[in-house]
């Protein structure tokens, strides 16, 4: 593990007019975050909401250093997992913050990866019809993918993420001191989402990804900042063009239309981690772009050397012990938010870097590609 500069510090800014913000990467950031955070908050309070995992880690220390800059705080802790994002504990957050007698220039501070951002993200959209928040991602897939761009939101019975709405940070601070404390498989869920972004329209950025993706999951701080960075600017471009996603944004769920599918059908479970699903759902998009004639062979095989060598699912049989159908995967698929007049809207691709949407596909041929991978 190499050693941190916590004076370097990189900045990229999401450019929306007046409600621009910037993503701050470095080291030692939750430790500096009462001064990082002091310039744009209405009132010296916040509210932190964590969950049991990460606050046994950084509660503590964000509170100490929001105590420094003589900002008052308060926190709300939540079960993990990605049960939380639900109506009820939506429900229970909101009550929770009432009681605590928020008011619309308190700023709420999420501290967790994706399922807290999105939680407390939504929360703040519709609390007191609208107030501040601020996003300190503790996760890999957070950092590079969640807390960036304003999609906040729960889940339902019929899908991900079909219940929010689009509700900007006012800051993003991505420490990637956090990353050291997070399991393999969490550090290898993020880096699915750091990959997406070269398979998407970069794919020098890819190439890098082949030479340096042992070394991000292994711990060279000096790759993951370059990861994280390259990651929230690519992602930082796409949303300040399409921020609520009538165009380019759609480019972002590479491989998500599969992969939301089979979390649903995994019942949102850690039976398969949503970077997981997204690692399976690149593999899928890019099988069935190359099954279509649209993308060459050797680039979809190359997808699935690089994921299944770092130790990455790269097939729906990865999970032990369960029974897939391509039908039900599909009945989930058409519930997705991409769906336009009852038809599916698939991110596909070229090849490398050369991904495009939407893309309308005969379900026979999801299907009979589905079929192919739960046989492998």
């Amino acid at each position: 593990m190499t050693i941190i500069d916590r004076s370097a510090v990189d900045v990229v800014r999401v450019d929306l007019g007046s409600r621009s913000y910037e993503i701050k990467i470095g080291g030692g950031l939750v430790a500096r975050a009462g001064e990082l955070v002091a310039p744009v908050l209405k009132q010296k309070r916040t509210a932190i909401v964590t969950d049991s995992h990460v606050a046994r880690w950084y509660l503590d220390e964000l509170q100490q250093s929001l105590r420094s800059a003589g900002i008052a705080s308060e926190a709300i802790t939540l079960p993990p997992g990605e049960s939380a994002k639900s109506f009820s504990q939506l429900e229970s957050l909101c009550d929770q913050l009432l009681d605590l007698k928020v008011e619309r220039s308190t700023t709420l501070i999420a501290l967790g990866g994706g399922v807290i951002g999105d939680l407390t993200g939504f929360a703040a959209s519709i609390l007191l019809r609208g107030i501040d928040f601020i996003q300190v991602p503790t996760t890999l897939l957070a950092q590079v993918d969640s807390s960036v761009g304003g999609k906040t939101g729960i889940n339902s019975a019929q899908g991900k993420n079909l219940i929010g709405s689009f509700h900007q940070p006012r800051l993003v601070l991505a420490d990637i001191e956090v990353l050291d404390t997070l399991p393999r498989r969490e550090l290898l869920a993020g880096y699915a989402e750091v990959v997406k972004y070269g398979l998407i329209n970069d794919p020098a950025f890819f190439t890098w990804c082949e030479g340096h993706g042992a070394g991000i999951i292994s711990g060279d701080a000096g790759a993951r900042r370059h990861a994280i960075a390259a990651s929230c600017r690519a992602k930082a471009a796409i949303v300040g063009a399409d921020e609520r996603e009538s165009g380019a944004r759609a480019l972002l769920n590479l491989g998500h239309t599969f992969g939301h599918a089979l979390e649903a059908e995994c019942g949102y479970s850690d039976d398969l981690l949503h970077g997981e699903a997204v690692a399976i759902g690149m593999v899928m998009a890019y099988d069935l772009s190359a099954r279509l004639g649209l993308c060459p062979l050797e680039d979809a095989a190359r997808v699935q050397r690089h994921l299944a060598s770092l130790g990455l699912p790269t097939s729906p049989t990865w999970i032990d012990g369960r029974s897939w159908s391509s039908a039900r995967l599909v009945e989930h698929m058409s519930q997705d938010k991409k769906v336009k007049d009852g038809r599916i809207g698939f991110v596909l691709t070229r090849g490398i870097g050369q991904a495009f949407t939407p893309a309308y596909v005969e379900l026979a041929d999801v299907a009979a590609m589905l079929d192919e991978a739960i046989a492998a």
